[in-house]
């Protein structure tokens, strides 16, 4: 007979809001361990039960597993009860932040939308009760799209008339190519050009969008050592400080037009299935992952679902001009590479030198990996945010399906 597993999880709001969360078609795509593409010791068998205590309820919940391989079921009812954890701290996240929000229905379109960061919004905002319209590079397939090309300057202004705020996510990926010559213009236009025709647009839209949240990122601040810094703190030097101030400005048509236009400078963003925690995994489970360089230089980091999370709470308050989008905690690289050797059990103190860096990657070694910034989420904090994900090594156990995560 196969175990069964039964949980109950008291929850923040009424028992027909949560049934519609884990009803929803994202719901599995959101509450999947990221550690894993799929859970095989869970063939489905889940029986949920709500029982409604007014403004909030309990979820009971019955899953039934088996040990796939004759794998020892200890092992497997462990596997189990951590992604039992995962699923459930997120949802319970998720469903606070509904409650502190009301379910409002927010029209939402995001350019950048088929990205990591893209699906990944485009999930929370629609588990959220939002409407979310992508932009698309192609003749859009019904009312739920927006055409556009920022190439050729195409984007009608009337389609933007049905949106509450517009999150602006499209540019080419930093770290996906060496920076030649070339790559580097494609990385200045494809965020200078998409931004100035989505800013002009929305100045010209009818009925515009009340908030444009324009992605910006830490690298504006430059390399900056020992200096503690906050949005107050000025732009840096090197390519990518000088590509923040222009991407940043390139939005100025809105604000002009009364728009609230919010920047978040994301981090170093944590995921196990992209971004920089993937790269990083590799050479740490091979038992090389020590330090980048001196690891003296300072990273500011922020988790994906603590980042969406930012830019929900972003899109409803009144955050306006540059805010960083990080955790509270700053850490040293080689904080980060020891306490991701830690929770991998891995060892991680043989180093990347910097000349090697520099060698394989060239200019993107010193501003992308080596550059320190130590940074401080000033405006979230002074608007009321409230961390899902502050400290690194419980946020790292959460990711990678390790004890001791986050509660």
């Amino acid at each position: 007979m196969s175990p069964v597993s039964v949980q109950r999880i008291p929850l923040p709001v009424p028992a027909d809001v949560a049934r519609a969360y884990f009803e929803h078609a994202r719901a599995e795509s959101r509450l999947a361990p990221p550690w894993r593409s799929h859970v095989p010791w869970l063939p489905g068998e889940v029986v949920r039960e709500y029982h409604d205590a007014g403004e909030t309820s309990v979820l009971e919940e019955r899953v039934t597993w088996h040990s796939p391989g004759g794998a020892p079921a200890v092992l497997v009812e462990s596997a189990v009860q951590l992604a039992l954890q995962w699923r459930h701290r997120v949802s319970r996240l998720d469903l606070t932040r509904w409650a502190q929000r009301g379910g409002r229905p927010l029209r939402v379109g995001i350019t950048g939308a088929s990205g990591m960061l893209g699906r990944a919004l485009t999930e929370y905002l629609e588990l959220q009760g939002c409407a979310v319209r992508p932009f698309v590079r192609r003749p859009a397939a019904g009312p739920g799209e927006i055409s556009w090309d920022p190439r050729r300057g195409k984007l009608d202004a009337a389609a933007l008339s049905s949106l509450d705020a517009v999150v602006h996510l499209a540019g080419a990926g930093i770290a996906d190519e060496r920076w030649t010559p070339e790559r580097k213009r494609e990385l200045v236009d494809s965020r200078v050009l998409s931004t100035v025709l989505l800013a002009k647009r929305i100045a010209e839209a009818r009925t515009r969008p009340v908030v444009l949240l324009s992605a910006s990122a830490i690298g504006i601040y430059g390399d900056r050592g020992e200096e503690a810094l906050d949005e107050s703190s000025g732009a840096g030097s090197g390519f990518l400080a000088d590509l923040g101030r222009a991407w940043e400005s390139a939005a100025t048509p809105a604000v002009e037009a009364g728009v609230r236009v919010a920047h978040p400078r994301i981090g170093v963003v944590l995921w196990p299935r992209g971004g920089a925690l993937a790269k990083l995994l590799t050479p740490v489970r091979f038992g090389a992952g020590g330090p980048l360089g001196s690891g003296a230089q300072w990273w500011s980091w922020v988790t994906l679902h603590e980042l969406l999370d930012q830019l929900l709470f972003a899109l409803e308050q009144p955050v306006e001009g540059a805010f960083n989008a990080v955790a509270p905690a700053p850490v040293r690289q080689r904080e980060m590479a020891a306490t991701l050797g830690r929770v991998l059990h891995r060892p991680s103190i043989a180093p990347a030198p910097a000349f090697v860096l520099r060698w394989i990657l060239g200019e993107m070694a010193d501003e992308a990996l080596l550059a320190s910034q130590n940074l401080t989420p000033r405006v979230l904090a002074a608007a009321g945010y409230r961390h899902r994900d502050p400290a690194l090594e419980g946020a790292l156990r959460g990711l990678l399906g390790r004890p001791g995560a986050s509660a």
